[in-house]
């Protein structure tokens, strides 16, 4: 049956991916470091797979998976890790110019443009809307002077709100986010029913295996809209817990930036962190339709062996920072703080 089908790949790829995580978590995360422009070149390398001619079929309307061996890959998840190691290298070589135009705003902005201009056009507004805000809050707490970022930040956002308007697909997305009832029979099926089944849920939803939404009335609910199967078969008192694990995750995340011995971990635990958190927060977004639809995958609980294997190595990443932290009283976070993160990058 397809859905064992699922249940078995799935299975399966929540095992290669522990097993991911224990490996990267082990060794110092500082050979990321040494690897960090090779790490971001090969990312580079493997996003532009897909337009590479028979490589990458079309897939609605999109050509974002790669086939190799009859097994599909889709680079950009892994290219999200390579654009934070990047960047955190680049912090990390330059934190006393990261207050400068041009070392501070006008290379890294090179740097992600890059990637960035890669994805978009496969086309993946979603994942570069993501990585563009990840890679900001980077730059920031990198030490990018907020006259700098905020101009850039409303550029931005006025050249996505052009993009939008002439594009129809995008377009009518947004039409459809703000006009749900118009478009509930088109564009905007996948929320309307999303809505529908979690309002079908309520506090302590239908039951486990319960729900009707998967049995054909929603596309992708198993991969973009599970949070809404989650919803409907286990109530609100599952969805608040999964978005409260996900704020828990961030809070992990932000204290082990914090304590992170040198400016290299700080940066990175700081991408990786934002990056479950922002990718977890514009899905649930669209879910419940407080955010157009962006075509994200929710991390660990979306079907695919992609999202999870990058999800899992992003885990790793995080437990490496923490396990290799000089102390866990780093910032003064903890009373009694008398260690500096920047000592050894300054030293």
């Amino acid at each position: 049956m397809e859905s064992s089908k699922y249940l078995r790949n799935q299975a399966f790829w929540v095992m290669v991916g522990l097993v991911v995580c224990g490996l990267i978590a082990w060794p110092d995360y500082r050979w990321m470091s040494r690897f960090g422009w090779v790490i971001y070149g090969g990312g580079l390398l493997l996003v532009a797979l897909v337009f590479v001619p028979g490589l990458a079929p079309e897939i609605k309307g999109a050509r974002r998976w790669v086939i190799l061996g009859g097994q599909s890959l889709q680079p950009s998840e892994f290219a999200k890790l390579a654009l934070i190691i990047g960047l955190a290298k680049y912090g990390e070589l330059n934190q006393v110019h990261m207050r400068t135009f041009w070392k501070g705003l006008i290379i890294p902005g090179l740097i992600v443009g890059a990637m960035l201009g890669l994805i978009f056009p496969e086309p993946d507004w979603g994942t570069t809307v993501l990585l563009a805000c990840v890679s900001g809050v980077m730059l920031l707490v990198a030490g990018l002077r907020p006259v700098f970022f905020w101009p850039v930040v409303a550029a931005g956002f006025g050249a996505l709100v052009v993009g939008v308007m002439h594009n129809s697909v995008r377009s009518t997305r947004v039409l459809a986010w703000l006009h749900p009832e118009l478009y509930k029979d088109d564009k905007g099926y996948q929320a309307y029913q999303s809505m529908i089944a979690l309002g079908s849920g309520g506090v302590a939803g239908v039951g486990l295996g319960e729900g009707r939404t998967k049995l054909g009335f929603m596309p992708e609910h198993h991969t973009d809209f599970i949070f809404s199967v989650i919803g409907e078969e286990m109530g609100l008192i599952a969805t608040l817990a999964v978005l409260l694990a996900f704020v828990f995750i961030v809070i992990c995340g932000v204290i082990i930036a914090w304590n992170a011995r040198d400016t290299f971990g700080l940066l990175l635990a700081t991408g990786c962190t934002f990056l479950l958190g922002f990718q977890a927060f514009i899905n649930i977004g669209v879910v419940t339709s407080t955010l157009p639809n962006k075509g994200l995958a929710l991390p660990f609980l979306s079907y695919g062996g992609s999202n999870l294997l990058a999800m899992s190595a992003t885990v790793g990443i995080l437990l490496n920072v923490a396990r290799h932290a000089g102390s866990l009283r780093g910032r003064g976070l903890f009373p009694g703080s008398d260690t500096n993160p920047f000592s050894e990058a300054s030293a």
